[in-house]
């Protein structure tokens, strides 16, 4: 059990050791799970779907993105195992245990490291990943990663799914940081002590009680990294990202503003702060936000037409 008190110092990250026998084969997979968004490739299409129905692509899809993922790292053997050393390992996923995904050796079960997965659909009405993590830190080895693998369609609301890059980090750095932060940084009244599970080792089985757990979460919150400032910056980036010609930031709010319930005033009002927002950007006079402010207008003659 532990309880907030004096703030004890910032979690580090504690990666392997240089002298750690697959320490080259650890970052030659971090440079694979970097590489995804070029190397991805899925004969997964999708059309037909309304627009409002978009922000549930991640509930539909998700599984299918991530097993994909776990292939493609496969395919790139090549760059996390130019030597040939570990012809016997492939990546595997596992289900409804931690970690998602394993490095593993068929014939023995020998595991290398694991990977905590994860797609993020852009376009979901959340503006983060909605993903929970409660794993406690002594479940997580050294080499064992968080990966967050955000993507859309190829053409925003149709196509075949593209990677943008994914988010790395250590799952134990991760999950020691995530109880620093509901213990010392965030702000609130409540209890904000964590039952931590014992004797608890890496690589777990499905019995296993590895879960943290807190004392308050009346919010439902816990686990949740995105809310804990780990992510801002890389969440910020993905933001500013380009979709036909549009951030992703305006589209999002575009597809949450106009929904199968949404009247014409609403509308209205909703293509109002749009504009707002774009034009309150340092990018004007771009071209990219004149492109933005001409589909908003053009929107607007369109409801025009319907009245």
């Amino acid at each position: 059990m532990t309880k907030k008190g004096a703030p004890p110092s910032t979690p580090t990250r504690e990666l392997p050791s240089k002298t750690w026998e697959h320490h080259q084969l650890y970052k030659d997979v971090r440079e694979a799970i970097a590489c995804l968004p070029i190397y991805f490739r899925t004969e997964t299409h999708i059309s037909g779907i309304m627009a409002t129905d978009l922000h549930t692509l991640n509930n539909v899809l998700g599984a299918t993105i991530e097993e994909q993922v776990v292939r493609t790292l496969n395919l790139l053997r090549s760059t996390w195992d130019s030597e040939e050393k570990y012809t016997l390992f492939s990546f595997v996923r596992q289900a409804q245990t931690f970690p998602d995904v394993l490095l593993r050796k068929t014939s023995t079960g020998e595991i290398l490291l694991g990977i905590e997965l994860k797609g993020w659909y852009l376009l979901a009405k959340e503006s983060e990943p909605s993903l929970r993590f409660q794993v406690t830190a002594e479940a997580c080895a050294e080499q064992d990663l968080i990966v967050v693998v955000p993507w859309v369609l190829g053409n925003v609301i149709s196509g075949s799914p593209m990677l943008f890059e994914p988010f790395v980090e250590s799952a134990k750095y991760a999950a020691q940081y995530r109880n620093y932060h509901w213990q010392y940084v965030r702000h609130t009244k409540q209890d904000t002590g964590i039952d931590i599970p014992t004797g608890v080792r890496p690589y777990p089985s499905k019995s296993d009680q590895i879960l943290d757990r807190p004392h308050s979460d009346g919010g439902g919150n816990y686990g949740r990294l995105a809310r804990t400032g780990m992510m801002d910056s890389y969440i910020q980036k993905l933001g500013n990202v380009q979709l036909c010609g549009i951030k992703t930031i305006y589209r999002r709010q575009f597809l949450k503003a106009f929904q199968e319930s949404t009247s014409d005033v609403q509308a209205r009002t909703a293509l109002d702060r749009l504009r707002q927002r774009v034009q309150e950007t340092t990018d004007i006079p771009s071209p990219k936000a004149q492109s933005a402010l001409a589909i908003i207008g053009e929107l607007e003659r369109l409801l025009d037409m319907t009245e």
